[in-house]
């Protein structure tokens, strides 16, 4: 059988990414915001939403050994022809400008004829758009067959969710800001696929209206939800009221969203960079409480839809963990799996998937997803011709991970640089800030070493079979997306990972996942008698995670770390005012 390669591509709204298929093996996925270094993929109006993911689709070419040429299929997650006139021909592109039928739409806005536009002549973007991907057309030259495929958006999260999963039957819920026409979708999954059960359609959006409150709290829509929610654990639910009344339940797994009015409710909307008063901490802690009830009540439904013992999540909207806490622990689901790519990025992977399913008639499920390693990675011999060009001194470490975890147990901040990069929003031992858990200030430490705000909380690192010594109930949970209780006798000992509210979103690792980031740990332990370790994003305010090792060494000569193990390198700014350390050292190279 001839291999068959199916690109996976997510360009619409946020986080533009790619991944790429090989016969059902999923072969390498990236988001292009860490090629680019712009968060989200944001960029000025117009081109924020919808240029594609030129970087990340030729890293997944690259990892592949392929060219443009060399694929079968490009699956997007977007349908735009869901939101043109019904009987409008499904061409493979539409001229520019693209007016849509405005007695039919006499409310469009003008930003929609271009959005829509642009997505349906994404083809010609990618054709013309990047040079290394010239091709004469999207045909087939096999087949004559049309290459480009438009997916629907919340079937593509849905896809993500439920194929990578480990089970072979499943609920799956989506929920995020919008797809095409819905917010919300419920599907089931088994051998034969992903059936639809029902759908709320816009403009009704648990998603949107988290994204509101964002705004109102006085921080980035669409960027920065997962701050409202660190928010909330320091409030109090005095405006569920308020919230319940917003966001009411019609039955048969449908709700609406209605009156906001929110300077009216809550006041005036918080000035960014004003200080946090109570009543913003209330705001969030009310938004998080309805959320979380509201869904539990959905969910209740579903399962009385279908009965089944299983659930997959995807979605922005399931990136906050402290609601798939709550639905793990309150939910009459027995087992709950959420796609660690959960936002936009994730629905790449799924467009994918089921492009690929489709073309080779798999029955079978996707392969379990045991980690999300898909990014780019970097040799010791690419790193150290880095190192040299810029005349960076450095020392070659000998033993990686005893060196490390003695830097660690002295409580110095590491930049952790190693192997592929994660593929989703979590540093999960890839691009990673790691620290010591034992010291009170070690929180605070870090958010002014990261430029955070200090209510933030870092998230722990365990090892798969300590986790449940340390946090009340902890299973596997290798992707940080669920909070768990720290056990009461153990919160004085790693103090720095201990929420206000006593939680912590913990990462669980084992040996086959990481093997080098396993053994850091458990050589920690040794030093130390604690199996954790604090686990931040390698990154600055308002930047993604890193992605080259240049980025890497931005980063660490422009912030507070004490030290960058990059490969098997170790960095250390004390060197540079040393000059005759690194005449007498042997293993350290000065230019």
């Amino acid at each position: 059988m001839k291999d068959m390669y199916t690109l996976g591509i997510n360009a619409a709204f946020h986080d533009s990414a790619a991944c790429l298929i090989e016969n059902g093996h999923l072969i390498a996925a990236a988001e292009d915001e860490r090629f680019t270094q712009i968060k989200h993929g944001k960029r000025p109006i117009p081109f924020s939403t919808y240029e594609l993911p030129y970087h990340a689709i030729d890293f997944c070419l690259k990892q592949a050994g392929i060219t443009l040429s060399a694929v079968d299929h490009i699956a997007y997650s977007f349908d735009p022809f869901l939101l043109v006139n019904p009987g409008d021909e499904k061409r493979p592109w539409a001229d520019i400008p693209f007016v849509r039928n405005t007695e039919h739409d006499k409310d469009s806005e003008p930003w929609r004829n271009l959005f829509l536009s642009s997505i349906i002549n994404a083809p010609r973007q990618l054709v013309d758009g990047y040079p290394h991907h010239l091709q004469s057309s999207f045909l087939n030259a096999r087949t004559n067959d049309w290459i480009w495929h438009f997916t629907d958006h919340h079937l593509s999260h849905a896809a993500s969710a439920f194929f990578p999963s480990p089970f072979e039957a499943a609920a799956v819920l989506v929920m995020d800001g919008r797809g095409e026409t819905a917010s919300s979708s419920y599907y089931v999954g088994n051998q034969n696929g992903l059936e639809l059960i029902q759908q709320v359609q816009l403009p009704h959006s648990l998603g949107l209206l988290y994204e509101d409150i964002t705004a109102h709290l006085g921080f980035l829509r669409s960027s920065d939800e997962y701050k409202v929610m660190a928010l909330a654990s320091y409030g109090e639910p005095v405006f569920v009221d308020e919230f319940r009344e917003i966001v009411r339940l019609t039955g048969s797994g449908q709700y609406e969203i209605s009156d906001l009015r929110l300077s009216e409710r809550f006041g005036p909307q918080r000035l960014r960079n004003a200080p946090f008063t109570a009543h913003h901490f209330n705001i969030a802690r009310s938004l998080q409480y309805v959320l979380e009830e509201r869904i539990l009540e959905l969910l209740n439904w579903f399962y009385e839809v279908t009965r089944e013992e299983n659930l997959c999540l995807a979605g922005g909207v399931f990136l906050n963990c402290v609601l798939n806490a709550r639905i793990r622990d309150k939910s009459p689901f027995k087992n709950v799996w959420v796609q660690p790519a959960a936002g936009d990025s994730g629905t790449a992977l799924g467009a994918a998937i089921l492009k690929d399913r489709e073309e080779r008639r798999e029955s079978k499920k996707t392969s379990i997803m045991q980690d999300v390693y898909l990014g780019p990675s970097y040799s010791d011999s690419d790193i150290q011709r880095i190192l040299e060009r810029n005349k960076i001194p450095y020392i070659k470490m000998h033993d990686i991970v005893e060196e490390t975890a003695t830097l660690l147990a002295q409580d110095k901040i590491i930049g952790w640089f190693q192997g592929a990069m994660e593929y989703g929003p979590r540093a999960l031992g890839s691009r990673s800030i790691l620290a010591s858990p034992l010291s009170p200030e070690m929180q605070a430490k870090l958010n002014e070493v990261k430029d955070r705000e200090d209510f933030r909380p870092v998230a722990p690192v365990v090892t798969e079979e300590d986790a449940e010594n340390w946090f009340v109930g902890a299973k596997q949970s290798p992707f940080m997306l669920f909070i768990y209780d720290v056990i009461p006798d153990k919160a004085t000992q790693i103090p720095a990972v201990k929420h206000v509210d006593g939680t912590a979103r913990i990462q669980t690792v084992n040996e086959k996942q990481n093997p080098l980031y396993y053994r850091l740990i458990k050589a920690f332990e040794r030093k130390t008698g604690v199996p954790v370790l604090v686990n931040t994003s390698f990154n600055t305010l308002g930047k993604p995670i890193v992605c080259t090792p240049r980025d890497a060494i931005e980063c660490f000569w422009t912030s507070p770390f004490d030290a960058l193990i990059i490969g098997s390198f170790l960095i250390q700014k004390d060197y540079v005012n040393v000059p005759e350390r690194m005449v007498l050292d042997e293993n350290l190279v000065s230019f």
